[in-house]
């Protein structure tokens, strides 16, 4: 039911309405446009509104989009950081070549990224599964890493699909040297299961060294490139400690990986 007010609103409305039905026309054409500009700021400030709603619609990116930017910076952060592990080895590479002339240079790595889709969780150390086979240009022998360090090679190669044997496996056996400073600058073995403990997590062996073996805590284990299966220079680790073997005719070092294979995500292989 109407209140009175209500009755009072109506009989103004409709006594403004018979007002302007009377009223000339040159007078209600003045009183409409007074009425309209009344309006205008509202109807600007509405189109301001409107206008700003639409700069910041174009402005906002989509989630989706956000993420795959991420994922590329990501990517392109990773793949610097290879490089710049590379660039260090080719500036002690260049320093040889200027003292003995006729030495192949290195190539720059080929770089792939790769997620990792499977792994054994019986073995996880010893192998994975990653997403590129050889519609990707992949082929059995290829080296696989991380931006810290080796991690393994490429065993078996599907038209999608590939298996990784990793560093924890005792059939994998790589050519590597110490580098750094030190009396074990250049010594060379190879870098073996942990004979004494194969599940310890990121340790491995470095065996084959000479029984006057100078290696040191803390120098770095690199790949040497013998063999043709990985390239001279991928980090592998940090000697942690070592001991004689055969009585005293060899020398063995335990290697802490550079790389966590027990949080393998993502991998890069190196193609040919």
């Amino acid at each position: 039911m109407l209140k009175k007010w209500h009755y009072i609103f109506l009989f103004f409305v409709v006594l403004l309405v018979l007002l302007l039905l009377r009223l000339p026309l040159g007078t209600a054409g003045k009183f409409k446009l007074a009425i309209s500009g009344l309006f205008l700021p509202l109807f600007g400030l509405s189109n301001s509104t409107h206008q700003w709603l639409g700069q910041a619609r174009d402005a906002l990116v989509p989630r989706r989009e956000l993420l795959r930017q991420i994922e590329q910076l990501r990517h392109d952060n990773e793949d610097l950081k290879l490089r710049l592990a590379q660039d260090a080895q080719l500036e002690n590479e260049n320093a040889r070549l200027r003292s003995q002339i006729g030495w192949a240079r290195q190539t720059r790595w080929r770089l792939k990224p790769a997620r990792v889709m499977a792994r054994d969780p019986a073995n996880w150390w010893r192998s994975l599964e990653i997403d590129l086979g050889s519609r990707d240009g992949l082929c059995t022998n290829l080296a696989v890493l991380t931006p810290d360090g080796l991690v393994g090679r490429v065993q078996s190669v599907s038209e999608a699909r590939s298996q990784v044997v990793l560093l924890g496996d005792p059939n994998l056996r790589v050519a590597a040297k110490v580098a750094g400073p030190g009396p074990a600058n250049a010594e060379t073995g190879i870098i073996m299961v942990n004979s004494s403990m194969p599940q310890e997590e990121g340790m491995i062996d470095l065996d084959l060294l000479s029984g006057a073996s100078g290696v040191e805590p803390g120098q770095s284990v690199l790949t040497w490139g013998a063999g043709g299966v990985f390239r001279e220079g991928i980090p592998i680790g940090t000697i942690v400690d070592k001991r004689p073997k055969e009585y005293g005719l060899s020398t063995e070092a335990r290697v802490k990986l550079a790389a966590n294979l027990s949080a393998l995500e993502e991998v890069w292989v190196i193609l040919p």
